[in-house]
């Protein structure tokens, strides 16, 4: 993990970080919501400690005024399940020096014979949208997949647990703070139990606590923010990337209620000709409707891979916005997405002035600057927008 050479950078973030925790009285663990009776666990919880050390890539220093930032890059990766494109991204991340955010569904901390340990916000217990972990074994196999990714130095977020979207009889977008508090309730009482629920009691146990979860992404983005961030607070996080971007092009994150927001951006893409949200399934939707074409995967690779490319050359050479990358493991599609995603990490997370880093690193360099100067930021025109159009 190179801990001696990023001993400084290092201790500065966790000092960041410490304060906002000790600020706000996240450092204590306990019951968030005590009316709320969590069907896993103990009692109804916070993250039981602030973030433990891990090997961060982000030197932190103030901007002096007019510089120009560093064009920082954070992928993301939806509800990691075991996969070879997991390997995939370890690998190229070593190799470019990058960090990424694992986003951890809930689900996966459970065999699927005790799935009844998880009851969803208006949903019977056991009951939820996608797999549960699986066997013993595939449970055995994520623990030690999350901390090869905790090793390596990269984030461990949370992508929730039931996964219920739209179309389901009672979505995420209708959630009421009390659904979100209930479901991170379950999410962190799952991930601390996950022996205990499972009956697995041999073998490695998780390296982290739940303390280094300090912000997700919810199911297809689903979710009112101001129901969500109120239990983001509750749970002590400081970064969503749940929320759609409002404007066309690529804009520095803004804090709303405490929540760094990394919104997924609009952004235009040059082999479709038109702008679009910068999702992989998006990209899937909007070419064949989301079916499983096989044949359609070279052209899939190909519109991510420029799009990707022409995002970053827009922001490099413009605003230097954060580039939101919010990608799946999933084979979907003949495992369409994930070559290209690779192959754009490995071009350009080694660039001069170039940063793939993790989201409560980039929390604790955004909230290092003078507000001035990320204000000046926030003004200057948005970057990835057709100047055609």
């Amino acid at each position: 993990m190179e801990l001696g050479r990023r001993r400084v950078p290092e201790v500065l973030a966790i000092a960041v970080l410490a304060v906002a925790i000790l600020g706000s009285g996240c450092a204590v663990p306990g019951a968030a919501h005590p009316e709320v009776v969590p069907t896993v666990g103990v009692g109804s919880m916070r993250p039981t400690s602030p973030p433990a050390r891990r090997a961060s890539n982000l030197p932190l220093r103030r901007l002096a005024p007019g510089e120009r930032p560093p064009q920082f890059v954070l992928f993301s990766f939806d509800g990691v399940g075991a996969s070879p494109n997991w390997g995939l991204f370890l690998r190229t991340a070593e190799r470019s020096n990058a960090r990424f955010t694992a986003l951890m569904t809930g689900l996966y901390f459970l065999i699927d014979e005790a799935r009844r340990h998880y009851r969803g916000p208006g949903h019977a217990a056991g009951e939820a949208a996608i797999g549960f972990g699986g066997t013993k074994a595939e449970v055995v196999q994520q623990i030690a997949q999350l901390n090869r990714t905790w090793f390596a130095g990269h984030e461990l977020g949370t992508h929730f647990v039931g996964h219920f979207c739209r179309g389901d009889r009672y979505p995420g977008e209708r959630w009421s703070a009390a659904d979100w508090n209930r479901e991170l309730d379950q999410f962190f009482a799952l991930m601390q139990n996950w022996r205990q629920n499972t009956g697995i009691f041999a073998g490695e146990d998780l390296v982290f606590d739940t303390g280094v979860v300090r912000g997700g992404r919810t199911q297809c983005l689903e979710g009112s923010p101001n129901r969500l961030f109120l239990a983001l607070r509750e749970h002590c996080m400081t970064w969503d990337s749940s929320q759609p971007s409002r404007v066309r092009g690529l804009a520095w994150p803004q804090r709303t209620g405490g929540i760094w927001e990394f919104a997924i951006p609009y952004a235009y893409s040059p082999p479709l000709k038109r702008a679009q949200t910068a999702l992989v399934y998006n990209f899937w939707f909007s070419v064949n409707g989301a079916k499983n074409v096989p044949s359609d995967a070279n052209r899939l690779r190909r519109i991510v891979r420029e799009t990707y490319r022409y995002m970053y050359d827009r922001a490099y050479a413009g605003n230097r916005a954060p580039l939101v990358i919010a990608n799946h493991f999933n084979e979907w599609n003949g495992n369409a997405f994930n070559p290209a995603t690779a192959d754009f990490m490995a071009d350009v997370c080694g660039r001069a002035a170039t940063l793939c880093v993790t989201h409560t690193d980039l929390v604790a360099w955004l909230e290092l600057q003078d507000p001035a100067v990320l204000a000046a930021l926030a003004r200057a025109p948005l970057a990835a927008v057709d100047e055609r159009r």
